[in-house]
């Protein structure tokens, strides 16, 4: 119970200086006193007893204690922004180590420039640019997700902060997060649409995601699920492989005996094969031309180095 009665004398002085900090209402004076009676009487506590004080006075005051713990916690924890209101000395000196860091970045001493951008951080955990700028160095020393927390923090102190926006797509980019990077660079184009490197990115992500996309459609990006429940096609499939040629052709290849084309011509390999193919390709193109259309785009699709095919493709950011 000690313990706790310590902890409450401490909310106590907490409060005691509150009322008189000029802070405050006259109307939320008159609660906050209220809230100590309050307390005092039910832990038996009462900061103006000699007693009390003796037994229950810690050496700092809550609020010095609240701030020591932030301070001793990483500082990737979005929850974890200072309360420390800079004094201009803080904030002067401040600024010296974000130069200092970036000199270390320079150099790639990225290490050093991560232990620099801290130091101002705790100076004064209010600047953005600092953040943002430890962002960087955390990214070089592939601490992507640190750098993704970073520079959420400094969005949260500036909400219109492009360069944080970008830095977190090359975070997300190097984790490939590529969607998420593309909604980084999207914003930060929004609100730095005269910056290339970010239309660059941008591109460079959207690429990444189309060929995803292909290659999660089937092997070289064909979708076979689909091709293979398309009713027409199955049908054209039967229809092929009850075809006599076709089924002599493909006996013969299973028992390894010459085969003859249709044209009568006796020989190995799969060239009459392939003839009987294009026969009923020809077949197929003149039965269900729509269908023969659909196979050709998602044969296009598979083979996106085609030419034919990147002309159906809109350009890359458009």
């Amino acid at each position: 119970m000690a313990d706790v009665r310590k902890l409450v004398f401490s909310i106590l002085r907490f409060l005691e200086d509150q009322k008189t900090s000029g802070s405050l209402s006259d109307e939320d004076v008159e609660s906050v006193e209220v809230a100590c009676q309050c307390l005092e009487s039910s832990y038996k506590v009462n900061v103006r007893d000699p007693e009390s004080c003796s037994k229950y006075q810690v050496p700092m005051n809550l609020l010095d204690i609240f701030n020591s713990y932030l301070d001793s916690q990483p500082d990737t924890d979005l929850s974890n922004l200072s309360l420390h209101e800079p004094t201009p000395e803080e904030r002067t000196e401040a600024e010296k180590l974000k130069t200092k860091g970036n000199d270390f970045m320079s150099a790639e001493q990225f290490s050093e420039a991560l232990e620099t951008y801290t130091k101002a951080i705790k100076l004064d955990g209010k600047n953005a640019v600092y953040y943002c700028n430890r962002a960087a160095a955390f990214s070089k020393l592939n601490k992507h997700a640190e750098a993704i927390e970073d520079c959420n923090k400094a969005i949260m102190i500036d909400p219109n902060y492009s360069k944080a926006y970008g830095r977190m797509g090359i975070a997300y980019t190097s984790l490939n997060d590529h969607a998420k990077a593309r909604e980084c660079y999207r914003k930060a184009l929004e609100l730095d649409p005269d910056r290339q490197s970010y239309q660059n990115n941008l591109e460079i992500a959207e690429q990444k995601l189309r060929e995803e996309s292909l290659q999660g459609g089937g092997l070289g990006g064909m979708d076979f699920s689909s091709i293979l429940s398309n009713p027409a096609l199955m049908n054209m499939a039967t229809t092929m492989m009850s075809n006599p040629q076709m089924q002599q052709i493909m006996a013969n290849v299973m028992s390894g005996a010459p085969q003859s084309s249709p044209a009568g011509e006796t020989g190995g390999g799969i060239a009459p094969l392939l003839q009987v193919g294009q026969q009923l390709a020809a077949q197929m193109q003149a039965q269900n031309p729509d269908l023969v259309a659909q196979l050709r785009q998602q044969m296009g699709q598979a083979n996106p180095d085609d030419p034919s095919a990147q002309s159906d493709q809109n350009p890359p950011g458009q």
